[in-house]
């Protein structure tokens, strides 16, 4: 059986994952040994923090612009991403709107993950304030509070973006101007 991008039985560092996993949830071979176990603790800053940011152009040649995000919780990175852009982007403010919409979809499915993993382990949810999401582009910010005006300059946005308004809308996210300097993802 094929296990991913393995064609034969899954990797040393995999197996050994599932082992501890069996282990602390008392299914292992030496379950009645057990002593350890995985724990979380609750924290003061145990808040899910995002940073997006583009790079207009970054690759001059094929048009295309660069895409990346930063997830934090507390002081520890839990998700990071820094790709070229699938779209060629007509601006800088369009590159960081793709940015952004990369961001936010990376945003709603780490709360999915997060409300999950803290309703199995009898925590409260912490996905019931907005995620906080940092951003370098002022005008980026004020299109997300404003929405997208139908214009010369944004007429070429694909209607896939408003994703980012309506995730804002539903109090998912929460978008904020950041100085580049103070930005994780540039």
């Amino acid at each position: 059986m094929a296990h991913g991008r393995h064609d034969t039985d899954p990797p040393r560092d995999w197996t050994a994952t599932m082992d501890v996993a069996d282990t602390t949830a008392g299914h292992g071979s030496n379950a009645e040994h057990a002593t350890a176990a995985l724990s979380y603790a609750e924290t003061p800053n145990n808040t899910l923090v995002g940073f997006a940011d583009a790079r207009y152009l970054s690759d001059p040649h094929k048009g295309r612009s660069q895409t990346g995000y930063v997830f934090t919780i507390g002081n520890t990175t839990i998700s990071w991403r820094s790709t070229k852009q699938t779209l060629v982007a007509t601006s800088s403010n369009h590159a960081e709107i793709i940015a952004l919409h990369e961001t936010v979809r990376e945003c709603v499915w780490l709360r999915s993950i997060i409300k999950h993993i803290r309703g199995t382990s009898g925590l409260n949810s912490t996905t019931y304030r907005p995620t906080c999401i940092y951003e370098d582009n002022a005008v980026c910010i004020e299109q997300m509070k404003l929405g997208y005006i139908k214009g010369d300059n944004t007429k070429h946005f694909s209607p896939k973006f408003f994703y980012n308004q309506q995730q804002q809308a539903f109090l998912n996210i929460q978008v904020n101007q950041v100085s580049s300097e103070g930005n994780a993802a540039d």
